[in-house]
């Protein structure tokens, strides 16, 4: 019988959303992501220190910067030893509204995965959905670089995107359902908001017809899931990115995986076409609590654990 992660596959690229390179192996991804937490969480375990030791070995008079990135190449690199396709490496949160300096960041880590044999065409460059680090990479792409836009929770931030050409963005199905969830309270009906009809799933269904309508070449790849029918419900979306957990449940459970987004349906809904400029991208954001409230919730978070890494990789200086 066919498990559903099988099933899913024939709908949707899978996409390993983990630093956890067993969970790769077992799952045969595509494609693997990574952000600051999991790096964190990575590095921390005894399986996995020998990269930062290396790192650190190999580069003795790099500063906290040259170090962090170093092991975001170190992690990559593994990953990609595993995985047949592409590895997304994520520049540091403290530069989401610098876009001259997330550009020199992701030069910098593409030339160490170069140095380090990996064409740049196996490499996503991940940077927050802000109108800055949507404008570092629509210079990035133009130098052949490819983005993967993250911390996206609205149709503006994606139409944005597409607009600057980028490769492929990551809209954030649970932490939308999160503030819906949180926002509604007592009066939360968790079975009349699950499936298709999930907040997080409506998000980005409103995505993937309107890029499909229009003929945007932008990826679309769902990501952030706190259950499997939301997962289920994005079936025949372009990718997935989904926790070792969740992909477990999937492996380990037998069906049969409907696709419940195709371009064809999506071009006879034909969503309006939205204009995109900095004016309108900051109106619609601000009009927009859930997707202003996450994603600076986001960057927040990110900066926490990217400090946090900061020592951790301080720490292992030391003790070199």
């Amino acid at each position: 019988m066919t498990s559903l992660l099988e099933s899913l596959r024939q709908h949707t690229t899978v996409v390993a959303d983990t630093g956890d390179f067993e969970a790769m192996r077992a799952f045969k991804p595509t494609d693997a992501t990574t952000n600051p937490s999991l790096i964190l969480n990575a590095v921390q375990q005894p399986a996995y220190q020998h990269l930062l030791v290396e790192t650190i070995k190999q580069n003795p008079k790099a500063n906290a910067a040259e170090l962090n990135d170093a092991l975001l190449v170190a992690f990559g690199k593994a990953i990609l030893d595993i995985v047949p396709g592409r590895v997304s490496t994520e520049i540091d949160a403290r530069l989401s509204f610098d876009t001259q300096a997330s550009i020199e960041r992701a030069r910098q880590i593409i030339q160490l995965y170069e140095q380090a044999g990996i064409d740049r065409q196996r490499v996503l460059i991940k940077l927050a959905s802000t109108w800055e680090g949507i404008q570092a990479a629509k210079q990035l792409q133009s130098e052949g670089i490819q983005c993967n836009l993250t911390l996206l929770f609205c149709l503006a931030q994606a139409v944005a995107c597409a607009q600057s050409k980028v490769t492929l963005i990551s809209p954030f199905v649970g932490r939308i359902y999160d503030w819906y969830k949180k926002e509604a309270g007592a009066a939360w009906d968790e079975a009349a908001n699950a499936g298709v009809n999930d907040p997080g799933v409506q998000s980005v269904r409103q995505i993937y017809n309107y890029f499909k309508t229009y003929d945007l070449k932008t990826e679309i790849m769902g990501a952030s899931f706190r259950n499997a029918g939301q997962i289920l419900a994005l079936a025949g979306c372009d990718l997935l990115t989904i926790s070792p957990a969740l992909l477990n449940e999937l492996s380990t459970q037998s069906g049969t995986v409907t696709a419940h987004l195709d371009a064809q349906t999506a071009k006879s809904q034909a969503p309006e076409w939205q204009a995109s400029n900095e004016v309108a991208f900051r109106t619609d954001l601000n009009a927009n609590a859930m997707a202003t409230e996450k994603l600076a919730e986001g960057i927040r978070l990110f900066i926490r654990d990217a400090v946090a890494l900061d020592k951790v990789i301080a720490q292992a200086k030391e003790q070199a």
